[in-house]
Formats: structure tokens, C-alpha cells, sequence
């Protein structure tokens, strides 16, 4: 999806004057500006040490406890009250404006605060998975075999696990926090063919040269260079073909 609106960085839009940046004062202004015909809610905001960057907000009998990433406590003021509208309309079944998805992504992929996403789940959390030596294949002989029959070699060590679940959904994942590649366990077996394993782990490794990209309010985990790339793969169209038929 194209999308024409111009990002604006959110520390050039200035609050009206006057305006209270207070967390729960941010609030309870959004709220307002949202139309609802309801009493304001008493609002109680509070930064937390998440491992990573969420937010969450929880109504009960007209008081809304919300929480926030210490992540954004810097956030510029604007940027919290996009998050504010956002998070309301969560709560409300509202879909929040373009503006305020628009004014929280580009604050949120901006190269500084990725990296210090990453920082806090490397310090703040934990990747709870299992060795990479599996019942009918090893992760790492795995990994170390497709690094040199497609990276030369070239690739810096990763940690590899398998999934605690036997997931039959989200069947790989790579952490660029960590560093790790997870694969589920459901695939650990002997229906699984070893180029399906090469394949998987191949995907997952791309993610590490292509990473997530931003093109307006959506966030392109795949994009095309990312796919050309996956296409190189020798057998691609068959093990896509198999993964059909393990995981319908």
C-alpha cells in the first residue's frame, strides 16, 4: 500500500498554549477530543520497565489504569498523546486518526529508539527456549550448513532453540534483540524433509539482512527485496509447497 501522507516529525508540531503535558491531564484531553458520550475517566499513568515497547490501559468502573514503556518517557509531548489516542480507541472500538498512528510510528522506528528497544529486551528479558539439538535435527548443524552453502561462511554466530509450544503457526522467528533463531518444535520430526529445515533456517537468516521496514502506517516484515532474495533458495517453490501440507 502506497501511502501519500508526509511525515512530520513530531517535535515541529507544537501543543496549544497552555496545554497541561501531564500524563494523566494527556488523557484525559484526548479523551475529550474523542466525542465519547461518557464521563471522563479518572486516569492513572504510570512508566514501567517493560521488556520491550508496550503500552496497555485496563478501564474499570470509570478509572483507567494505564502503563506505559519507560521507553517514551522522553517522548516529545505530541507523541503521547498520539499513544493516548491510540490506546482509547483500543478501548472504545474506535479506529485512531492517520495523524496519530502516523506521529507514534515515526517516533517509534526511529533508528535511536530501536535501538534502545533492543537494549532494554536484551537486559530486561528472556528468551525462553529449547537446546537446538532436537529428537531428528540439529539446529546448529543446520544453521552452520546453510552458512556455507549460501553465506560462505560469512555469517557471525547466532543462538538457535527450538519452541517451548508446537506451534503450528508461527513456525520460525529471529530476534534481532538476541540475536536467536527460534524454530517450532512442531517441525521437529521425521515427516519434516531436511531441505525444508535448510529452508526455514534460510528464511530466518534473511530477516538479519533485511530487516523490518516502515512504509507509512504499515510495517513491511517481508519486503521485496527480502522475497527476491527467499527465491534463491535452490528448492523454494517445493518446500513452500510442503510447508502446505505439514502445517494446512
Amino acid at each position: 500500500m502506497r501511502d501519500s501522507v508526509r511525515l512530520t516529525q513530531p517535535e515541529q508540531i507544537p501543543l496549544p498554549v497552555g496545554a497541561s503535558t501531564a500524563p494523566e491531564r494527556v488523557f484525559a484531553r484526548v479523551f475529550g477530543r474523542l466525542g465519547l458520550n461518557r464521563p471522563v475517566p479518572t486516569f492513572r499513568v504510570e512508566y514501567r520497565a517493560f521488556a520491550g515497547l508496550r503500552s496497555t490501559i485496563h478501564l474499570r468502573d470509570n478509572q483507567a489504569q494505564v502503563r506505559i514503556s519507560d521507553l517514551l518517557a522522553e517522548a516529545p509531548p505530541l507523541v503521547l498523546e498520539a499513544l493516548a489516542e491510540i490506546l482509547l480507541a483500543q478501548v472504545f472500538r474506535r479506529r485512531p486518526s492517520r495523524e496519530a498512528r502516523e506521529c507514534y510510528l515515526a517516533y517509534v522506528f526511529s533508528p535511536t529508539l530501536r535501538r534502545r528497544i533492543d537494549e532494554a529486551r536484551r537486559q530486561r528479558g528472556r528468551k525462553q527456549v529449547l537446546p537446538p539439538c532436537g529428537r531428528c535435527f540439529d539446529l546448529e548443524e543446520v544453521f552452520n550448513a546453510v552458512n556455507r552453502r549460501f553465506f560462505r561462511g560469512r555469517l557471525p554466530p547466532l543462538r538457535l532453540g527450538w519452541s517451548r509450544k508446537r506451534s503450528r503457526t508461527v513456525l520460525g522467528h529471529y530476534d534481532a534483540a538476541h540475536r536467536m533463531i527460534t524454530i517450532s518444535r512442531w517441525l521437529d520430526a521425521p515427516r519434516t524433509p531436511r531441505y525444508l529445515m535448510e529452508y526455514l533456517v534460510f528464511h530466518e537468516v534473511l530477516h538479519m539482512r533485511f530487516p523490518v521496514e516502515r512504509r507509512g502506517q504499515r510495517r513491511v516484515v517481508h519486503s521485496r527485496q527480502f522475497r527476491a532474495a527467499e527465491k534463491k533458495f535452490p528448492k523454494y517453490q517445493l518446500a513452500r509447497r510442503q510447508l502446505k501440507l505439514i502445517c494446512p
